[in-house]
Formats: structure tokens, sequence, C-alpha cells
């Protein structure tokens, strides 16, 4: 009973553990509707949990956000938007992804202004009364966020563009009006605000595909019933030169990394025309032989690693991005950023610290009983040794079978044993005779020499036969004068 439990404990661990790997799911309820006022932050959420953990990657209107958005952040399970704009609103998509499968949470993101609200409320009556601005003490406009407006110098080259920031509060909520050189901005140039409404809503100012038209001061001016605030950025287009890319920045810079951890180095590029942006790594001595191929620069070789995408930053620079995931011993080392374009290149390199292995890898200890040769060698050679035998086997019951079909001589014409003197030249054997001392012709040959001597001429040769002798033995006589008498008999087969 003990052991039932037991084993039903361990069966139901080993339930759990695999019910727990799958595909990404969604740990909670979501809003899938959300709003958010112009010039705030927003932050969705994307609940999702799965072993193993899931790559997040996020779209605003089937377009990817990556780091080439500024005020966009895509954290753990979040993305923050900072300073929402009347553009950001639209269909935001959370997709979650590992290796059994994927999960999608879907926002529909709405932005609302309450300066046009409020404005439509106080045209609405002229008492004003539905208008709750209005009512209380009146506070005069200030920005809410002095610390993004520092840089009221700003360079930029043609085709960049560049945002100038102006978000206020008061009460009642104040209006803004953009100037250039003291003149407001009309139209929709530059994507700036234009008529009534866009002084109402925009607290951005964007201007995009800079051209060296639109160098200039441009002024936001906020005011409402209490008071009035301004600001002024210096914008200044540069002519693009041909030069080769500079490196602008601190990164990449040196980064350690747990093992197993994930890591990333940056590289921003300023180039008048899009740059080449490559990743290297040093190759330490004694590793050349790990890589396919290395490239020699300088005293060192370097092997290329593969880059990602590219992204144009509105200030007119390049940023790219080199991943490192489940960090090794063997990824730590120097890495460079090379920026290139058709008027030279520039880099700068960093270096990456990989920590020891908490848990370091133990290899198993081979066993007595594990094999050391492949499997179809184990078999193959008592297979050979099997089928060799089993011939050898089968050779041997056929020659014996030939062995017991030979013809034997019948019992009458078997010689009885006896001892007996043989002709010189001969040998004797046993009881069973040995006819394989002579060969045939011998045999014949010292018959007629012996039949010769005895008969004392060639008339009394006798004929010979070819006939195949079995036995031969002599016969020898001593009479009572002193005479020895001998004879042969010879016992054939006809």
């Amino acid at each position: 009973m003990r052991f039932l439990c037991i084993g039903l404990l361990v069966f139901e661990i080993i339930l759990l553990t695999n019910c727990a790997r799958g595909p990404p799911r969604v740990a909670e309820h979501v809003a899938h509707r959300q709003s958010v006022r112009l010039g705030r932050t927003m932050k969705l959420a994307c609940p999702v949990q799965s072993d193993p953990p899931p790559l997040i990657m996020w779209t605003k209107d089937g377009r990817n956000i990556h780091s080439g958005w500024t005020r966009f952040r895509v954290l753990q399970h979040a993305l923050r938007i900072k300073e929402v704009e009347a553009e950001d609103a639209g269909t935001f998509v959370c997709k979650a992804t590992n290796g059994f499968g994927s999960v999608n949470i879907n926002y529909t993101l709405v932005v609302i202004d309450d300066s046009s609200s409020v404005r439509d409320g106080t045209g609405a009556g002229e008492d004003g009364e539905h208008s709750p601005e209005l009512t209380g003490k009146l506070v005069r406009p200030r920005f809410t966020q002095p610390a993004k407006m520092r840089k009221r110098v700003i360079a930029r080259p043609v085709g960049s563009s560049v945002r100038l920031k102006c978000t206020a509060s008061g009460n009642p909520r104040p209006d803004i009006v953009w100037l250039k050189d003291s003149r407001p901005l009309l139209g929709d140039a530059g994507d700036g605000p234009g008529g009534a409404e866009g002084r109402k809503r925009k607290w951005t100012l964007s201007l995009k595909n800079l051209t060296p038209e639109q160098s200039g001061r441009y002024t936001c001016h906020v005011s409402n019933r209490a008071g009035e605030i301004n600001a002024t950025y210096k914008v200044e287009v540069i002519q693009r030169t041909n030069s080769k890319p500079i490196l602008t920045g601190t990164h990449p810079v040196n980064t350690t990394v747990d093992y197993g951890g994930t890591t990333s180095f940056q590289c921003k590029v300023r180039s008048d025309v899009k740059p080449v942006i490559q990743w290297l790594k040093r190759v330490e001595l004694g590793d050349e032989n790990k890589y396919n191929s290395t490239i020699e620069v300088g005293e060192h070789r370097f092997v290329v690693l593969p880059t990602g995408e590219v992204w144009s930053r509105p200030d007119g620079s390049y940023l790219n991005k080199l991943l490192i995931t489940r960090a090794k011993e063997e990824d730590a080392g120097m890495y460079i950023c090379l920026g290139a374009n058709t008027m030279g290149y520039s880099f700068r390199s960093a270096y990456l610290t990989v920590l020891p292995d908490p848990k370091p890898y133990l290899p198993p200890v081979p066993t007595a009983t594990s094999p050391s040769l492949p499997w179809p060698v184990i078999i193959g050679i008592p297979a050979g040794v099997i089928f060799i035998l089993g011939t050898a086997f089968l050779w041997f019951c056929q020659s014996k079978r030939h062995c017991s079909a030979a013809p034997s001589l019948p019992a009458s014409q078997r010689p009885p044993p006896a001892d007996r003197a043989l002709p010189p030249g001969t040998t004797a054997c046993g009881d069973k005779e040995c006819l394989g001392s002579l060969t045939y012709e011998d045999y014949i040959a010292q018959q007629q020499q012996l039949l010769l001597v005895q008969g004392g001429g060639p008339a009394l040769a006798p004929k010979v036969y070819p006939k195949i002798y079995t036995d031969i033995h002599t016969h020898t006589h001593s009479h009572v004068d002193g005479k020895v008498h001998q004879h042969q008999h010879i016992h054939c087969q006809c």
C-alpha cells in the first residue's frame, strides 16, 4: 500500500509537470477597449504565462513596434506609451509565442482630447455652467514637463524629423498656438497644427522630412483666462554632406550577463545616407577552427555575426541591436560595432562578461554495461561467426555422407589378417592395410620385376591386368632338404 501511494504521488508530479508546459495563455481578464487623455502616459498590459517563457511582440495597425519608436517602450509584460498623441489611437496587438504555440491580445486605444470637449461644452451654453473647468479658482498655464524642454537649439540633417514639446496645464485648460518666426503656422505644413482645432490639441509640434526652408525659430504660445506663457525652439536644418558615419552616444558599452541569460548591445550611427551596420566578434587564440570563416583586422581575427534590421530614428541617426540569448562562456569576449557607407567607416568596441554557470555540467560516467562499439558491429560479429561455423558444419556432414556411401569388399574376398613377410621394397601396415604408401603404377612395376627374377626370363612374365589390388601377402615354405619355397597371393577386386 505504501509503494502504491508513492507511485501515485510520482505519477501526479509527472502529470502536473507535463501539464505546465504548453502554449502561452492569458493569465487574467483584460479590457480590450482602452482610453487615454491626450498628453498622458498609457500602459497596455500583456498578462501571458507559459513554460517555456514566451517571446512577446507588439504591433500597431499591423506595424511592428521597435526601439525606433521613441515614445513607445516594450516592457516585459506591457507596452508603455509616453505623451500620447491623437495619432496613437488605433489597434494594438500583443503576440506571445513559444515552441508550443502563440496567443494574441487585442486592444483598441481611444485618445480623448479634453480641450476640444471643454470648448464644445462652453459653446453650448453661454453662461458656461456646463464647463466644470470654469468653476473654481483660476490657474494660469504652466509647463508640466520642463525637463523635456531644456534643449532649445536643435540641429537636424535634411530629410530627418524633429518633435517640439510644450505640454502645459491650467484652469481653465489652456490653448496653444504655434508660431514660426513670430508668424502663426497655418495649414498642415510639417504636420504641425493648423486652424483653431489644431491650436487646441497640438501640445507637440512634429516636423517631418525637414528641408532647409524649415529652419527658424518656433514658439509655442500657451494661454487661458488666467495668463499666458511662451517657449521658443531654434531649429537648424543642415544640408547633408558626404562624410563617413559617426557613432553617437556611448554605445556599445561593456556588459555583464548571467550564464544562460539574455543581453544586447546597441549601436547608434549618424550618417548622411543609410549606413551598413555590422557586428563583429574577436576570435580568441586557439579558437580559429571553431568558425567556418573569419576576417583579419590588424593583428586579430574576427567573425562576422548575423545583423538584424537597421532602424531610422527621428533625429536622423540609425540604430541597430545585437541580441545575445542563452549566454555561454564562449560568448564572452570583445564585440565591435562597425558602421560604413560609401565614404568610409567607423567602429567602436565593447566587452561581454559571462558569469560562471552555478550548476556546472558533469559528463555522465560510463558504466561497464554500456557498449563501446556501435550496435551494427555488435550484432554483425556474432552473426558472421555463426554463419562460418554453420557453413563448416554442413561441409563436414556432406563429406561424411560421401565417405559412408563408398562400396566395400564382400566377405569372401577379404584376406584374413596374418603376419607375413613382404617383398623387398614394401612396407607393412596393420590389420587394415593402407595402400596409400605406393601408387598403382609403382606397384605394377614392382610385381613385374619380382616375377621376372623368379621365372628367369621375360617369357614367363604374366599378363598384368589393370586391376585395383586390395591385398597382397607372401607365403614361405621350408622343406626337410633345406630348400625354401616362397610364393605370393594377390587379392583384387574385379
